[in-house]
């Protein structure tokens, strides 16, 4: 019988995977991703390098994991924030600050994340489009509980626009004060929001999922 396919095994796969991912996000926001090396990622998570490649193929793909991980956490804290009952607009706000709370918590690793997503080419692009496809389908699910206002098109739009706003922000060296931007971010949202739905569909044709 191979161990690994036992449930200890299993377990001890995953906490293997997590340490690599943690220690990730520690060295490459200390380093930076282009100077951190696979030996530095596996000291810091206390495995061998067999076992980070029994993981990812290369320190690109734990960054691409790592990037995520921590998006997901984020967008938890996103819906979890929901208040269901109150106007669309108020649960958005009062959302997004969660969001923004929750990224400024960790400046050094979301300044990491942010900037580092645009430098891995088409993988990094790949996965930014993913992330920024979740928080746009949040957006439509919980603006659009009661009365469609909202198009894909125009969420995506809030999307790029929140984000570019946090990268000003953290370019600025304000990482740790995300949560001033809560109320430009949540006018973006009601702005799109508001934007006439005939208008969008005679320039894009039928709202489709946002890409």
């Amino acid at each position: 019988m191979k161990l690994k396919n036992t449930p200890g095994a299993h377990d001890a796969s995953t906490e293997h995977r997590a340490r690599l991912l943690q220690a990730m996000a520690r060295v490459a926001a200390e380093q930076g991703l282009a100077a951190t090396s696979i030996a530095a990622v596996v000291a810091a998570a206390g495995v061998s390098k067999r076992t980070f490649y029994e993981h990812f193929p290369d320190k690109d793909a734990c960054f691409l994991e790592l990037y995520r991980a921590a998006s997901a956490s984020a967008l938890r804290t996103l819906r979890e924030s929901v208040q269901p009952g109150r106007p669309w607009q108020d649960q958005v706000e009062h959302a997004l600050g969660a969001y923004l709370a929750h990224l400024a918590a960790g400046p050094q690793l979301i300044r990491m994340l942010f900037v580092e997503i645009h430098h891995l080419g088409p993988a990094g692009a790949t996965v930014r489009r993913e992330v920024m496809q979740h928080l746009a389908d949040y957006m439509l699910e919980t603006i659009n509980a009661q009365e469609s206002v909202l198009t894909p098109t125009m969420a995506m739009a809030a999307v790029g626009g929140i984000h570019e706003l946090v990268l000003q922000a953290i370019e600025r060296g304000d990482a740790a004060q995300l949560e001033r931007l809560t109320s430009s971010a949540s006018a973006v949202v009601r702005l799109l929001a508001s934007a006439p739905a005939e208008a969008v569909k005679k320039k894009n044709g039928p709202p489709k999922r946002a890409v």
